[in-house]
């Protein structure tokens, strides 16, 4: 899109006046709109189709009913071949009619608003003047002056020899060049019907009334199409949906372009109701909008969120800090069982240091002693016992389980 106040009018290399910038170059591109109304109008070109009413239903068949442990439908007549007794007439079958076959009374056009068209048009309009976006579509325009380029009206004289002179003198040779290079033979069976060859699209040339002439001119330039200024179509100014068409005007047909359009102001003199596309923007930088002072300065602080709670649930008996909120004396009461145990290990060591000293083991040596003095005075008190009962046993003074009166007693 541009905003320069005014454009050059070319003869031949030569800037022969000014002429004021329309405002329609200063409609917003909308792209979304202009691939919506180009694939709607694309369809008005087509022509009904249908497959023939009778295919696959010529066959004489017949159902043979219910009793023959087969489906009821329809069955080739006859016998003898591998044919007789096949399912048809289904679109399940074999060589049988299609699901839903075409009609030519299908519904093959598309109506589309006559609003969008006319803002797809303007859009697409300036999108011509917007140097990338043509380039991006793929016109050679590396040696032209300037984007929309304008020439002057050409005479009823004008030939094609005369005209390809002054697009070759304005930087439109490359482009021409490679659109005669990009003529090949179409592909698949197209080939056999009116349009053997397909090439691709070169230069639009827009004239009005006064430049009639150029219409005839143009008509044995490949790839170049011609359009009057008053009946611009999205086909044409952005082909296959895309924008960025190589627009050369006349500059009769420059000038008509305030009166077909009008502008932000004043509305179209010739549509009738038609006011131009506004930008919903002026300025489409967000990033410098947002990051201005006065935009900044209006702001509140940015929030930061802060969670109130954990979502997970702690063990209490894992987690010191959830304990501590749930007893509070826990952290006194593990601070004397720590306590508690520390003076436990160090009476501990203590005693086992006075064990493992000179005083220790000598005390352990007397207990040891006593030991087994104890137990050598125990096992004589019962050998002696043993040996006293033996020799009253041997003597027949004793016998099991008897006891005496004063025992008794």
């Amino acid at each position: 899109m541009t905003s320069r106040p005014v454009v050059s009018v070319y003869e031949n290399k030569e800037i022969t006046k000014n002429l004021a910038m329309p405002a329609v170059f200063t409609a917003p591109i909308r792209n979304d709109l202009v691939h919506f109304v180009h694939s709607n109008l694309a369809k008005n070109r087509r022509q009904g189709h249908a497959v023939f009413w009778k295919a696959g239903a010529e066959h004489s068949a017949e159902s043979w009913g219910t009793g023959r442990a087969v489906a009821r439908i329809p069955r080739i007549s006859g016998s003898g071949t591998s044919r007789s007794g096949q399912a048809t007439f289904g679109n399940m079958c074999r060589k049988a009619r299609m699901f839903a076959p075409l009609k030519i009374w299908r519904k093959w056009h598309r109506k589309v608003n006559v609003t969008q068209r006319r803002h797809a048009v303007a859009a697409a309009l300036a999108a011509s003047a917007c140097t990338p976006l043509v380039m991006a579509r793929g016109h050679a325009i590396s040696n032209v002056p300037e984007l929309p380029l304008v020439i002057e009206n050409v005479s009823s004289g004008a030939t094609t020899k005369s005209l390809l002179a002054t697009l070759t003198s304005l930087g439109l040779g490359d482009d021409l060049k490679k659109v005669r290079a990009s003529k090949k033979l179409r592909s698949g069976t197209g080939k056999y019907r009116h349009s053997r060859y397909v090439m691709k699209k070169g230069p639009l040339v827009v004239y009005s009334k006064e430049s009639e002439a150029i219409k005839g001119a143009a008509r044995n330039l490949p790839g170049v199409d011609t359009c009057d200024v008053h009946r611009l179509n999205i086909l044409q100014l952005a082909p296959g949906g895309h924008l960025g068409r190589l627009i050369v005007f006349t500059a009769d047909a420059f000038k008509a372009l305030s009166s077909v359009f009008g502008s932000y102001r004043n509305a179209s003199l010739e549509k009738a109701g038609y006011n131009l596309q506004r930008n919903v923007m002026t300025c489409a930088d967000l990033a410098r909008i947002i990051n201005s002072d006065q935009v900044q300065s209006k702001l509140r602080e940015v929030r930061k969120s802060v969670r109130s709670h954990d979502k997970t649930k702690k063990n209490p008996l894992k987690n010191k800090a959830i304990m501590n909120r749930l007893n509070p004396f826990a952290k006194k009461q593990a601070e004397i069982l720590a306590k508690l145990e520390k003076e436990r290990q160090s009476k501990k060591a203590a005693a086992l240091k006075a064990k493992k000293s000179k005083a220790g083991r000598k005390e352990k040596a007397a207990r040891t002693k006593g030991y087994f003095a104890l137990q050598e005075g125990l096992v004589k008190s019962f050998k002696t016992a043993e040996d006293l009962i033996a020799e009253e046993e041997r003597q027949g003074n004793y016998m099991p389980g008897e006891t005496d009166e004063e025992d008794d007693e």
